[in-house]
């Protein structure tokens, strides 16, 4: 078990997976002005980046696991144009603001919002010809499990690519970002989600989760092969990019 599997929302004993929906659900409302404020807007340089790493590769058809409110989803339609994007969470409350830009954008025909538990999915082998995640993976209960599934429902010769946050490893950011964690995003999460708790989850789960050459070697033991990342932003985020 990864040192994040063992942190759950609001500090409550029970199902990670089911205190991570309640979560998500509470925060939906307020989750992209807070997600967008928190990073300054760059997480949206993130995400491109994230995407354009699919360009040379077959993309009729994507899978969106942990899609939250739909922005990589919508991000990977624009740029990428894929006859279909299957976006996948645990949040209907999330989903529900999705479904809404989705259409507000003219994409409902091309992003269909399902729930699903990504650890366990409802997908045959080898559906997708490509497998994107943002920031999301990080509160799967099982991260082997999570990228399994992944592996599994992606097809032979399919790339896998991943976004998420992490912690810098030099000064002076190392130092700053942790002041920034550990302070402002709980107090942002107090004054506009009204949910300090979430936000102080959210730190935790950065400083636990598995980072650079360790998360890695993690995806190549889930069955890809290829695997290769890349730090951004002073190592703020991290992208992933992985073959079956």
């Amino acid at each position: 078990m990864y040192k994040q599997e063992k942190i759950n929302p609001y500090g409550k004993k029970g199902e990670k997976d089911a205190l991570v929906r309640e979560m998500f659900n509470n925060i939906a409302p307020t989750y992209d002005r807070l997600n967008h404020l928190m990073s300054f807007d760059i997480d949206k340089g993130w995400r491109k980046k994230a995407v354009r790493q699919l360009l040379p590769y077959e993309h009729n058809h994507i899978l969106d696991i942990a899609t939250g409110t739909g922005d990589f989803a919508i991000l990977a339609s624009r740029i990428l144009n894929p006859e279909k994007i299957t976006a996948v969470d645990i949040s209907e409350g999330m989903m529900n603001v999705g479904r809404l830009k989705a259409k507000e954008e003219g994409l409902a025909d091309v992003i269909e919002f399902r729930k699903e538990d990504c650890q366990n999915m409802s997908f045959p082998d080898n559906t997708f010809d490509a497998v994107i995640s943002a920031f999301g993976i990080r509160n799967f209960s099982d991260l082997d499990k999570g990228l399994a599934e992944m592996c599994r429902v992606l097809k032979k010769g399919g790339h896998l690519s991943i976004v998420e946050l992490s912690t810098p490893v030099t000064f002076p950011m190392k130092q700053l970002f942790k002041v920034y964690s550990h302070v402002m995003l709980p107090t942002y999460g107090r004054l506009i989600s009204h949910d300090r708790s979430a936000y102080e989850y959210l730190t935790k789960t950065i400083e636990a989760f598995p980072q650079g050459e360790q998360m890695m070697d993690i995806i190549m033991k889930a069955g890809f092969s290829k695997a290769g990342f890349h730090r951004l932003t002073s190592g703020i985020c991290t992208m992933f990019f992985a073959e079956k």
